[in-house]
């Protein structure tokens, strides 16, 4: 079981590669690939489920016993991320299915790549699981709603229908995870390390059969979406990281809800599109970039905060760690 833990640590930790790598021969070969959009929304439960299945009680702890650090994350997370969605499509004047597909990006909650990248960057890990537990299990209220408001402008939002979806694709699985888990922990502890290998499979497919199913469009729109999807995912880091520091928070928790504001669930803005908005085809392609991008600008954005680490502070950490 080392070796498969060692290749589902590797995979999780280069998730941005297998997407390009996957994405690329979708792109020449869309064929094979395309397939994968009827089975979004399953694919995206799987990994929901996959969630579910690795939160244990004492990540719940965090919830109760730090509610100042956790409302923060929150707030930053609903908020930095849908407005500037928002001012991105408005300052570009992206089409309709653009400009959804980023606010859709904008109103997600944080995705489970996050707290992999915290741990990378020397992050409050227990921190980041807890807000990314916290906005999915609120995410079928503030998604729906976010969208309502803040994309209505280009496209009729139902949100009683939207609210249904995510339900479906992510309060569900998630929480039957939590209860598969409680119910038979130790089986699930027995393929535990299988986990996120399910997870990386899955939203693998989900990226590529978007690619294959736009490849004739992304040679149009691919390079715009590319730059908007940046300059948001920047924006949700740099905004997360400096709100914090502001609010005089210690350094690995300002990582942590940085990490956690500019990295979404993009997966379940795809999910979202391609449930609710089947009129607005290329809604989908800002998710599927964005899921490469953020795990790329992640992995830098924890080396910066490695290397502005003073002796001192690695120090504090190692001995944390230890």
């Amino acid at each position: 079981m080392s070796r498969m833990k060692k290749t589902c640590d590797f995979l999780s930790r280069n998730i941005a590669v297998l997407i390009i790598i996957f994405s690329v021969i979708a792109f020449f070969y869309p064929g094979g690939f395309s397939w994968a959009t009827n089975y979004t929304s399953l694919f995206l439960g799987t990994a929901m489920f996959g969630m579910g299945l690795t939160i244990k009680a004492e990540d719940f702890k965090v919830v109760f016993t730090r509610p100042k650090d956790l409302c923060i994350g929150f707030v930053l997370q609903y908020t930095v991320m849908p407005l500037a969605a928002f001012a991105l499509a408005k300052l570009f004047g992206l089409s309709a299915d653009l400009a959804l597909g980023v606010i859709l990006v904008g109103c997600c909650p944080g995705g489970t790549a996050s707290n992999v990248i915290t741990y990378v960057a020397d992050g409050d890990v227990p921190l980041s699981v807890g807000m990314t537990i916290v906005s999915t299990l609120l995410a079928p209220l503030c998604t729906p709603v976010l969208v309502y408001f803040l994309a209505g402008s280009w496209v009729e939002v139902s949100l009683i229908t939207m609210m249904i979806s995510v339900v479906k694709v992510v309060l569900v699985p998630v929480l039957a995870g939590i209860l598969i888990y409680r119910i038979f922990p130790k089986q699930v502890d027995a393929v535990r390390e299988m986990l996120p290998l399910v997870s990386v499979i899955a939203i693998v497919m989900i990226i590529s059969g978007i690619v294959g199913s736009n490849a004739e469009k992304i040679m149009t729109c691919g390079a715009l979406v590319m730059v908007v999807v940046a300059i948001h995912n920047v924006i949700g880091l740099a905004l997360g990281t400096g709100a914090a520091k502001l609010l005089k928070l210690e350094k690995r928790k300002v990582t942590a809800i940085g990490i956690e504001v500019g990295m979404q669930n993009s997966g379940l803005a795809i999910s979202l599109a391609t449930a609710n908005f089947a009129a607005n085809p290329l809604a989908t392609l800002p998710g599927a970039i964005f899921s490469v991008w953020h795990n790329i600008s992640g992995t830098i954005y924890a080396g910066i905060r490695n290397r502005k680490k003073d002796p001192a502070e690695a120090g504090d950490s190692c001995t944390q760690k230890g």
